[in-house]
């Protein structure tokens, strides 16, 4: 009598890996660097923005390319945070707003509480291939969920409705990461920036008092090289800081707008599984 060997058991499927969408930061900052390095050199300073054609003198009266250059040092590196801010805010915008979709995020959730309410799970579904996105993307796994568990005789109810709900947080968790990356840098620079144009502003004031204490009559020119020192790395920290904390906060609050609306369509999901079935 032959003994029939046991088939294998079924590899499981390897987990999905979460979602990181956007600019690499250890590509594009060493890039922004340069290019806010080569801007200083060749642009701000340029000699046809100062005096004799000669960048070591007063820029031209109203000319503020070559003030930007007399700011120093600190220049280019606060002029790389602010391309820093710049770039990613764009691409926070295009990411942020493929995540919502091809329609109106709230006529998509009307939608979808309307299929559910009529326990037309399969109309939803086509209704997430449509809207795509990330929202799209979170409410069709959880619909897909659905179907399964409600042919499944082998859970209870109070097991079918975690299930689901777990695969909800489980969809959501794989695609916040795409909406975040990179938020961080925004946020970091909203602080630091002003940090680094402090540090220019002591140096250039350093430099107009060392003009002035020069012994008999003060160095002008180093006095007024100082000053516009100290103010362009003011103003440019100053700028930066602003503009990325008004990005910061715009981007995280249409973060907060989608998972709420996730969320508000995931229980809504639940409660109509709990209802039928």
């Amino acid at each position: 009598m032959k003994t029939q060997t046991p088939s294998p058991a079924p590899a499981k499927a390897a987990a999905p890996k979460k979602k990181s969408g956007g600019l690499n930061p250890a590509f594009v900052l060493p890039v922004l660097l340069v290019i806010g390095i080569l801007t200083y050199m060749f642009v701000f300073g340029d000699a046809s923005h100062f005096q004799d054609g000669d960048n070591t003198k007063e820029p031209l009266p109203g000319d503020y390319f070559g003030t930007v250059y007399k700011g120093g040092f600190i220049v280019p590196i606060l002029f790389t945070c602010f391309l820093t801010v710049l770039v990613f805010s764009i691409e926070r915008f295009i990411t942020i707003g493929r995540a919502n979709g091809t329609g109106s995020v709230d006529d998509f959730v009307r939608k979808i509480k309307s299929l559910l309410d009529r326990n037309d799970v399969a109309a939803a579904i086509q209704e997430c291939d449509r809207q795509k996105g990330s929202i799209g993307n979170v409410v069709k796994t959880a619909l897909v969920k659905y179907q399964q568990l409600a042919t499944d005789a082998s859970l209870d109810k109070d097991q079918k409705l975690a299930a689901l709900q777990k695969e909800v947080e489980e969809a959501t968790t794989l695609e916040l990461p795409m909406l975040e990356k990179n938020l961080t840098i925004i946020a970091t620079l909203a602080s630091v920036s002003t940090l680094i144009a402090l540090l220019g502003t002591v140096l250039g004031m350093i430099r107009a008092f060392a003009a002035m204490g020069a012994g008999g009559q003060p160095d002008t020119g180093a006095l007024s090289t100082g000053i516009s020192e100290a103010l362009v790395n003011t103003a440019l920290g100053i700028g930066t800081a602003a503009i990325a904390t008004i990005m910061y906060s715009y981007f995280t609050s249409r973060i907060d707008v989608l998972t709420y609306n996730i969320d508000e369509i995931g229980l809504s999901i639940q409660q109509n599984f709990a209802a039928h079935y």
